[in-house]
């Protein structure tokens, strides 16, 4: 007697750049075959947003170094109340700082690096928050879901690239940053760098890993939308602490130029 053939899984494919269009302009049923995949679908998002925020650095360093060249970079504070000596070493530094390595590799690194982490930590934290909700997602869909639902981000930095490269200047005010000065208070700068990871691109992310983890997880809309704000505003409000707590100590101002 002949015994029927266990059925086999379809393995998902490695890239799926057919479905970046879908997701940006038809996320429901995007979203929803998505969440339905057993296997890792997240490298092409990953991808495509980890060149996109290289692009927004090779795009930015020109600029820098036009700027430094022409003398329009921020000194110390009180730096004119310093003795000649402690100036020039300042200058020697501030000097260093404008070779390749400084422009190009350490900012395309830390882009890079943005972009992976802030996809971890996002996915580890929506998990835990559905699962706390009463969700029955896997891991992986999350993961899927957060990488997929980033792609806006993407788009932010070709609109970015754009505008500077037409403006030959690079975004000083970005997001809402531009309501609230960089003041002399703690609370000021932090609330600058707080309001400059919110815009139109982060609303669209929301919007878009709702719609995911309704699909994934079989929860209300209520509780989809309370997991993935608390989620995603759990990691804004921790990263624009670190950012500012290095601003304050060093006495220069960060701008966080990608990613979740």
């Amino acid at each position: 007697m002949n015994e029927p053939l266990p059925a086999t899984l379809e393995r998902p494919r490695p890239l799926r750049l057919d479905w970046i269009p879908q997701v940006l302009f038809r996320p429901r049923e995007a979203l929803k075959e998505i969440a339905n995949q057993t296997g890792s679908v997240w490298i092409t998002p990953l991808l495509v947003l980890t060149l996109s925020a290289i692009l927004l650095v090779i795009v930015a360093g020109p600029i820098k170094q036009a700027a430094a060249q022409s003398g329009q970079v921020e000194l110390p504070p009180e730096f004119q109340y310093l003795s000649p000596d402690d100036q020039a070493k300042i200058q020697e530094a501030m000097s260093a700082t404008q070779g390749p390595v400084f422009i190009y590799v350490f900012p395309g690194l830390s882009a890079v690096a943005g972009v992976w982490i802030g996809w971890l930590v996002i996915g580890g934290l929506l998990h835990l928050a559905l699962t706390l909700l009463g969700g029955r997602g896997a891991t992986g869909a999350a993961m899927n879901l957060v990488a997929w639902s980033a792609l806006p981000f993407a788009v932010r930095d070709l609109v970015r690239a754009f505008y500077m490269l037409s403006a030959g200047r690079l975004i000083s005010e970005p997001g809402l940053s531009g309501f609230v000065g960089l003041g002399e208070s703690v609370f000021s700068l932090y609330l600058n760098k707080l309001l400059a990871s919110v815009d139109i691109y982060l609303v669209w992310q929301i919007i878009l890993l709702v719609i995911g983890v309704r699909a994934a997880s079989g929860l209300s809309r209520s509780k989809a939308v309370t997991g993935v704000l608390a989620a995603v505003l759990l990691v804004i409000v921790l990263r624009t602490l670190l950012s500012s707590v290095i601003a304050r100590l060093a006495g220069i101002t960060v701008i966080q130029p990608f990613f979740f």
